[in-house]
């Protein structure tokens, strides 16, 4: 993949894929575009004492470490697994600045997010992580979840994320209200995630973008 580090508009980095031409975040602020869609549209909508969470695309930890900050405020039970095919290496991971900006008093948290793979890591009483590098076409899950972040890359750049397979396999490993949200608001992922079952919400984006969806699962569909 060979990443690049750049740093975006609210001073918060991102990477650059060369080879894909395409950001893990927004160049417009990573921090401010990631609390967003996932904490604000997501987190913040699932009204239970303890949560699982299920993100597709683990990608720099960033997700992860806002997630953390924002179950430490209430200590919020907080369960999250997350999968990725292409895990950082240590030596960019070093180099991200969100430990500065996000836990200055407690830096260490955003390397024990990233230290160890495939099991799970108590980081606190109330957050626990379990990171699995896998492809999620061929992932076989054994837990049910109340939210997931899919946060891939871009339809145009891995479509075969974006397909009715993936979201109906979604689909059954969330419990009844359970919730999707994603960056994207592109015609044909709104057309599948309806067609899969989900209600769908329009929502106002972050910067640099008109609408992200949040996803909801009302019943069972299949």
């Amino acid at each position: 993949m060979n990443p690049k580090i750049i740093i975006t508009e609210d001073g918060s980095n991102t990477l650059f894929v060369p080879s894909l031409n395409e950001n893990y975040h927004s160049s417009y602020g990573a921090i401010q575009e990631s609390r967003h869609i996932f904490i604000n549209t997501g987190f913040l909508s699932v009204k239970k004492t303890n949560i699982n969470i299920f993100e597709i695309g683990f990608g720099t930890g960033l997700n992860a470490l806002l997630t953390y900050i924002e179950a430490s405020k209430n200590n919020q039970k907080t369960y999250y697994e997350t999968i990725e095919l292409y895990p950082l290496e240590h030596e960019i991971i070093k180099a991200l600045n969100y430990p500065q900006i996000l836990t200055p008093l407690e830096k260490d948290v955003f390397f024990k997010i990233h230290s160890t793979w495939n099991e799970e890591i108590e980081i606190s009483d109330f957050f626990t992580i379990k990171k699995i590098k896998a492809d999620l076409i061929d992932f076989k899950f054994d837990k049910q979840f109340d939210l997931v972040y899919f946060d891939a890359f871009s339809p145009e750049v891995q479509p075969e994320m974006w397909t009715k397979e993936i979201f109906e396999k979604i689909f059954k490993q969330l419990n009844i209200n359970g919730v999707l949200t994603t960056y994207s608001a592109k015609g044909s992922v709104k057309r599948i995630l309806k067609e899969t079952g989900f209600k769908i919400e329009k929502l106002s984006g972050p910067p640099g973008k008109r609408e992200i969806i949040r996803a909801t699962k009302l019943k069972n569909h299949f």
